[in-house]
């Protein structure tokens, strides 16, 4: 009975989902203080939860149900992990929402839309049977799909999710695909028994296909390129709708992919297209974000850039390491939409600063040499023995984005302060990754599985990416010595429209013709 405790998180929050709807749609006072109650009870469960894995360790609850046709809850690191991360954005977001859409007609059946949502995602994070994970992974899509269209007569809004709808739907036929082929090869539905089979190497070559369409799957969910359209263009819905998608809900990919990465080291193939897709979109929305100038648009290219590189962490088989990506994205995302309307005023209060120091090419070469001394020293400290190859290739691709920081510092017209200022920031960020990796590896020790012994294509894979980083934060750094150029101008407006690759995939399902009455509702609301 100890591990059906998280099972209490989703009940709280699907009750608290009623009672909003139940109440008026206007200022539901009672409606917003039962959904933040049940949010924080949800997030107490959760502590809970990680007592009894402290003292009994990792297990299943008792199915409900038969064979395939069970539902159970599973407690480990894994789903302890994302059981608190949940709650407690759900927590604070319902709490800015009370606030945020005070006034707000329909702010009831808001309430009660998002902490229905927030119940789905907890009952995924938990799934111990396929069936469960399918039906908390469609539930989680259909509900965010109510919030997207919380104003339904705004035109972008229809699009938006129209085109998310089509993506998810071709991501949950994949879903249910390999589900049925890991029930068939395995014999069960019990998703420990299927990563305990698939860590023995059973059910080989059969699961490699299964493991394949979970690619598609997390990929598709994930907004990587070329299908990320439908993620920048979420912009009409409620900045609390936003917080959770980019904080939340589209992390799901990354959860399926830890959650099943047993399964997911049986085809190596597959985990080199996930480095290859995750990483080329990493490198691609982190560009284009440098030319939106609206903040919520940023925060989305930013979104999918970050969802890339956790892809790519996936694809290196560094599974723990993607997990606290999650987490750290997770927060500081929530963070960043909550905050987006203060920090428009706050960078507009800010006096101008005087002259920047530009830093020239042998400045940039400094900086890189020495963001790479500290990083090899740190890592001796730590030791580089007990490190798999694929950590130490992406803390070197980390340490690029810290090199462009000691860049400005070693610029001729940069002051002593700031040098030493961005060589801390480098000393820092080592250390962290470094620290917060060995922390990682220690919580997952039993739960995920080790990283294996890179082959000959998984080393060039990891020579590009890091080839590929570098290159561009070295673009990067040298930006104020090439920007003005005519040809860096014409680059900027492509990048600003995603190199027209949203517009592509607009044309092939056919454009954006909106039915009749959808029409006519627009232009009634607008009336």
């Amino acid at each position: 009975m100890l591990y059906s405790l998280p099972l209490l998180a989703p009940l709280l929050l699907a009750g608290a989902s009623l009672f909003a709807f139940r109440g008026p749609g206007l200022r539901p006072r009672r409606a917003i203080q039962v959904a933040e109650g049940a949010a924080l009870a949800a997030f107490l469960v959760a502590l809970l939860s990680g007592l009894v894995l402290a003292l009994h360790g990792p297990g299943t609850s008792v199915p409900i149900g038969f064979g395939m046709l069970a539902l159970s809850s599973r407690l480990d690191a894994v789903s302890l992990v994302m059981l608190l991360l949940v709650s407690f954005i759900g927590w604070a977001v319902l709490r800015y929402a009370g606030t945020f859409l005070d006034g707000e007609q329909r702010q009831g059946p808001f309430t009660g839309w998002m902490t229905a949502t927030l119940a789905a995602v907890l009952l995924l994070v938990q799934s111990g049977t396929l069936l469960q994970f399918v039906i908390g992974w469609l539930l989680t899509s259909r509900l965010l799909h109510q919030l997207l269209l919380f104003y339904p007569e705004r035109i972008a809004a229809q699009r938006a999710a129209r085109k998310k709808r089509i993506v998810s739907r071709i991501g949950d036929v994949a879903l249910i695909g390999a589900v049925l082929l890991l029930a068939k090869v395995y014999g069960t539905g019990d998703i420990a028994t299927i990563l305990a089979a698939a860590r023995a190497g059973e059910g080989l070559p059969a699961v490699t296909v299964a493991a394949a369409l979970l690619a598609l799957v997390a990929l598709l969910k994930s907004a990587q390129f070329p299908t990320h359209g439908w993620l920048t263009e979420v912009m009409e819905t409620p900045t609390p709708v936003s917080a959770l998608l980019h904080a939340g809900v589209v992390n799901a990919g990354g959860f399926l992919l830890i959650r099943f990465a047993d399964v997911m080291l049986q085809a190596p193939v597959v985990l080199a297209v996930l480095v290859m897709v995750g990483g080329f979109t990493a490198l691609f929305a982190s560009l284009v974000m440098l030319t939106q100038p609206a903040v919520k648009t940023s925060l989305a290219w930013s979104t999918v850039a970050q969802m890339g590189f956790m892809i790519l962490q996936c694809g290196l088989a560094l599974f723990p390491i993607a997990l606290l990506h999650i987490v750290a994205h997770s927060l500081y995302k929530a963070h960043a939409f909550l905050a987006s309307g203060t920090a428009i005023e706050t960078i507009a209060a800010i006096k101008r600063p005087g002259p920047i120091a530009i830093p020239n090419a042998r400045a940039v070469g400094r900086a890189f040499l020495l963001a790479l001394a500290i990083y090899a020293v740190i890592g001796l400290l730590f030791g580089f023995a007990d490190k798999p190859p694929q950590a130490l290739a992406l803390g070197a691709i980390l340490i690029f984005g810290v090199a462009y920081l000691i860049a400005q510092g070693l610029a001729d017209a940069a002051p002593w302060a700031l040098t030493w200022r961005t060589a801390l920031y480098a000393i820092t960020a080592a250390t962290t990754y470094f620290a917060l990796q060995r922390i990682a590896d220690a919580l997952m020790i039993g739960t995920l599985p080790p990283t294996p012994e890179p082959g000959p294509l998984e080393w060039t894979l990891m020579l590009t990416a890091i080839l590929s980083f570098g290159a561009v934060a070295i673009a990067q750094s040298l930006l104020p010595l090439w920007g003005h150029h005519p040809a860096a101008a014409g680059l900027r407006v492509h990048l600003a429209n995603g190199l027209y690759v949203n517009a592509l995939f607009d044309r092939l399902l056919g454009g954006w013709t909106l039915p009749r009455t959808a029409a006519v509702t627009a232009d009634t609301a607008k009336d």
